[in-house]
C-alpha cells in the first residue's frame, strides 16, 4: 500500500537512484520518528538506505519533543550524569535505527543499511581522547551496521587509520577539502592494510568519506560577489558552481585510488572501497534548486544524504540520471578560474572545517545544558 501523495516505485524518483549505484541515506533522527514507524515507510517506500546523524540533529530532536523525556527521568532517577544520559539516549536511537536497516544490510551483504553516531564535536583535534571515546560508542552500540563519526581532521586521520585497523566502522565527517579527501582515503586504505598484516578479516570493515558541499558554494559565492558589481563575469559565471565542482573532481579521484593496484590488492582479501558520501545537501541558497546537491551528482558506488525536506523535494520533482562524470573538464577548469581571482581553495577548506566543529559544538553544548535542565527537573534533590 502506498500512502497518499506517495508515488509508487517505479514513479518514485528517490527509489530510481538505485538503478544508478547511489544509496539514499536520511540526515535526521528523531525517536517518534523511529516509533511511529515513519522511518520503516521510507526503507520500504522510498528504498533509504542509512541514516547519518550529528550533534545538532539530536539537539533539535531533544529540544523540540517529549519522546525523550521518559528515558531522561529514569536515568535521572537512577543518578546518570548528563553525560551518560546523552550516551544513553543517542545509542538507543541509533541502534533501534540499525535494527530497522539490519534487513538491508544482510541482503546488500553488507554493503548498504548504516546509521552513524559522531564522537564528541569537541574532541575533533584531540587525538587520544578521540581514541578513547570511539571504541566505546562502538561497543555500546554493539552493531555490524553503524558507523562512528570522525572529522576530517589532521589528528582525525591518525585516529581513522587506526580505528579502520581495529575493525570499527567510521564515517569520516567533516570533509570540505579536494587534498583532504586523498588523505582521507590514504588513511581508510593504511588502516586495512595494517589489519590485513595483522592477519584479521577485513571483508566487513566499512567507510564512507562524508564531502560537505553547499557550505562550500555559501562561503565562495560570498568571496565572488565582491567581484561582480566591478564588472567581472567570470566571477558572476562561477557562482553556485564551485562545490559541485569539487565533487566530481573528489569523485574522479576516488576512481583513481579505488581503481588503482594498491586497494586492488586488498579487494581480493574483499575489502570494499571507501564510498564517497555527499553531505551537506540542502539549498542554501534560496535562487538554486532546492534539488540542486543531489541532481548534479549521481553516480555508482556513492550515496546522498538529505536532510527530510530535501528527500521530500526529491521524490517530489527529481529527474535522476547518471550526471557525476560529466563536465569534469568544466569542474577542473572552474577551480583554476578561481584561482585566477584569487580564491585559495585551500584556505576555504580550513576555515570551513573550524566553521563546521563550531556549528556542532554549539548544538552539543545546547543539548547538554537542555539534557542537565531536564535531568534536574527529574531527579530527586539528593542524586542530583
Amino acid at each position: 500500500m502506498i500512502s497518499p501523495g506517495r508515488k509508487s516505485v517505479n514513479e518514485n524518483p528517490l527509489r530510481r537512484l538505485q538503478a544508478f549505484g547511489q544509496s539514499v541515506w536520511l540526515d535526521y533522527i528523531e525517536r517518534r520518528l523511529i516509533e511511529s514507524g515513519g522511518l520503516q515507510r521510507l526503507i520500504d517506500e522510498d528504498g533509504l538506505g542509512g541514516v547519518t546523524t550529528n550533534p545538532s540533529i539530536f539537539d533539535k530532536a531533544v529540544e523540540g519533543s517529549d519522546a525523550y523525556d521518559e528515558s531522561i527521568r529514569q536515568a535521572a532517577g537512577k543518578g546518570m550524569s548528563v553525560e551518560e544520559i546523552y550516551r544513553l539516549i543517542t545509542t538507543e536511537d541509533v541502534r533501534n535505527a540499525a535494527d530497522l536497516f539490519r534487513p538491508v544490510y544482510e541482503e546488500l551483504d553488507g554493503r548498504d543499511g548504516f546509521v552513524s553516531l559522531e564522537v564528541n564535536p569537541h574532541l575533533a583535534h584531540d587525538l587520544s581522547g578521540t581514541m578513547d571515546e570511539a571504541p566505546g560508542l562502538w561497543a555500546a552500540l554493539h552493531r555490524p551496521n553503524v558507523f562512528i563519526k570522525v572529522p576530517a581532521t589532521m589528528e582525525g586521520l591518525q585516529c581513522i587509520r587506526k580505528l579502520i585497523a581495529d575493525g570499527i566502522n567510521v564515517n569520516v565527517t567533516l570533509l570540505f577539502g579536494l587534498k583532504r579527501y586523498r588523505m582521507v582515503a590514504e588513511a581508510y586504505i593504511s588502516g586495512l592494510e595494517d589489519r590485513a598484516a595483522a592477519g584479521l578479516p577485513i571483508d566487513r570493515v566499512a567507510s564512507v568519506a562524508s564531502f560537505f558541499l553547499s557550505r562550500i558554494d555559501v562561503l565562495v559565492d560570498e568571496l565572488l560577489e565582491k567581484f561582480i558589481p566591478r564588472g567581472e563575469k567570470l566571477a558572476l559565471r562561477l557562482r553556485g558552481r564551485t562545490a559541485i565542482s569539487c565533487a566530481r573532481i573528489a569523485y574522479r579521484t576516488y576512481r583513481e585510488i579505488f581503481e588503482g593496484e594498491r586497494f586492488l590488492s586488498l579487494a581480493r582479501l574483499g575489502a570494499r572501497t571507501q564510498r564517497v558520501l555527499w553531505a551537506s545537501t540542502s539549498t542554501k541558497n534560496p535562487a538554486y534548486s532546492d534539488t540542486k546537491y543531489v541532481e548534479a551528482l549521481i553516480g555508482r558506488d556513492t550515496v546522498n544524504t538529505m536532510p527530510m525536506e530535501t528527500l521530500d523535494a526529491y521524490r517530489d520533482h527529481g529527474d535522476p540520471a547518471l550526471r557525476l562524470e560529466q563536465d569534469i573538464d568544466e569542474a577542473y577548469d572552474n577551480l583554476h578560474r578561481l584561482a585566477e581571482l584569487g580564491v585559495d581553495m585551500d584556505r576555504i577548506a580550513g576555515q570551513l572545517e573550524d566553521e563546521g566543529i563550531d556549528k556542532f559544538n554549539k548544538p552539543y553544548d545546547s543539548l547538554m545544558a537542555s539534557l542537565e535542565k531536564k535531568r534536574r527537573a527529574s531527579c530527586l534533590p539528593e542524586a542530583c
